[in-house]
């Protein structure tokens, strides 16, 4: 059985959540993400990229590989 390589991103928050809704701010905080420069690791599924989207003003990503 041949293993499929899973791709990862990198998501860190690079603006404060003061200020946001709080559903984004919820969203933020879901995503594991806590202070600012804070940064995590995660496979990329739809649901994932759905609450990068709706907190895109608030976090940047890059794909690991």
């Amino acid at each position: 059985m041949a293993k499929t390589k899973v791709k990862k991103m990198k998501i860190t928050l690079v603006r404060s959540t003061i200020g946001t809704k709080p559903n984004h701010r919820a969203t933020v905080k879901a995503l594991g993400l806590g202070k600012i420069n804070s940064h995590v690791e995660t496979e990329i599924n739809e649901s994932i990229l759905g609450m990068v989207n709706a907190v895109s003003h608030l976090v940047i990503w890059e794909e690991v590989k």
